[in-house]
């Protein structure tokens, strides 16, 4: 009895946390590199660390600056009047890589 409760609990976790997220494939090198980036430097403005903390960044996804990897790379690099540009702290194929990782976050529900 104990063990088919666990086993239905799993399917549950795994059912809710993939409902909604499309198929893909394993993750690539370039966008491992990616996410290990964002978390380094992105994750701290642009992902909430509580539920009950602020928000300072818009939140990023495959569709952020239209889904356009140039203008994606651009603001990374370059920065906006409330974010500092990137440049001079990543290599080109740095925030190639970030951009990589950003399309694979599903766009967040309710836009």
């Amino acid at each position: 009895m104990g063990r088919g409760v666990w086993l239905i609990a799993l399917v549950l976790v795994v059912s809710l946390d993939t409902a909604g997220a499309e198929p893909a494939g394993p993750p690539d090198d370039k966008q491992v590199l990616g996410m290990r980036l964002f978390n380094q430097s992105c994750r701290v403005c642009h992902t909430k660390p509580q539920l009950t903390s602020p928000i300072y960044g818009p939140e990023l996804s495959q569709i952020s600056a239209g889904g356009q990897d140039a203008l994606m790379r651009e603001v990374i690099s370059n920065g906006t009047p409330r974010m500092p540009g990137f440049k001079y702290h990543f290599e080109p194929a740095q925030i190639e890589a970030i951009v990589a990782y950003l399309k694979t976050i599903p766009a967040p529900a309710g836009r």
